[in-house]
């Protein structure tokens, strides 16, 4: 699972102060993911067992539990999110086009609409697991 953190950004006319993430060792990648900044708030997933370094005299982090009304805010606004539903509609459009779909909806029920309702289902599974993983549901 992951955690979120939330902090403000320190911004003056010099420089800007953000969250110090972990670092993998061997591919040098950060770990975690910002999620979204909400009313000067930024949100970040870490995964869990995953501890933050020491942060910048500047910024104060925080863990934070998210209401189900500030999930969906921040799925509605955060860049990784929209990736994400990216993904699961260009897996749709791969297999399926629009007009396949308006053909498979209007001849339901048939065995070509539940294949098609199952893959349009585990494209939509696999989207929700990153969301979750992400702890947006």
């Amino acid at each position: 699972m992951t955690y979120i953190v939330a902090y403000q950004k320190f911004i003056n006319s010099d420089r800007t102060v953000e969250i110090n993430l972990p670092v993998e060792e061997d591919t040098h990648r950060r770990i975690g993911d910002e999620l979204a900044t909400v009313e000067g708030i930024t949100y970040v997933a870490i995964p869990d067992g995953i501890d933050l370094p020491e942060q910048p005299s500047e910024i104060d982090v925080e863990v934070v539990i998210l209401e189900d009304h500030e999930k969906k805010l921040i799925c509605s606004i955060s860049p990784l999110v929209k990736v994400i539903n990216d993904e699961v509609k260009n897996s749709i459009a791969e297999k399926y086009s629009t007009a396949d779909e308006i053909k498979l909806l209007r001849t339901q029920p048939s065995p070509a609409f539940d294949e098609y309702n199952a893959f349009v289902e585990s494209c939509r599974l696999i989207g929700k697991n990153k969301k979750q993983a992400l702890g947006l549901i």
